[in-house]
């Protein structure tokens, strides 16, 4: 199955966006679900993740409070909003699925992945 993503774009400092990941398999309501991102010359870094019933969430230290992950398994889609949006929060963003790793923190434990979304913080 596929991972499907949409929502990025340029968002001045201190603004908001909200990214949406929609996958293609029925059984989508099994995976959990993550979102990483990765900016030029970095390594792949982990943002937030949620288990399949979405009664349970993962966050990195440097985005708690400000973005929130959630999913709708009847659309099954899975969802990051993220507010008060940093400069060095510019990155292509990942939508990632797994059926085995509850709410896992690593890229390895993530076996499907979306095309990336580009998020540009600038004014």
């Amino acid at each position: 199955g596929q991972l499907v993503q949409s929502g990025g774009g340029l968002v001045q400092p201190g603004g908001s966006l909200r990214l949406s990941c929609v996958a293609s398999e029925r059984t989508f309501y099994m995976y959990n679900m993550a979102w990483f991102r990765q900016a030029p010359g970095k390594e792949r870094e982990f943002v937030a993740a949620i288990i399949w019933s979405g009664g349970l969430t993962r966050y990195a230290d440097s985005v708690k409070g400000r973005f929130t992950i959630s999913r709708d398994n009847v659309k099954n889609t899975v969802y990051l909003q993220m507010n008060s949006l940093e400069p060095e929060e510019t990155a292509v963003y990942f939508c990632s699925a797994d059926r085995w790793h509850e709410v896992g923190s690593e890229s390895e434990e993530y076996t499907k992945w979306g095309q990336g979304t580009q998020v540009t913080v600038s004014s």
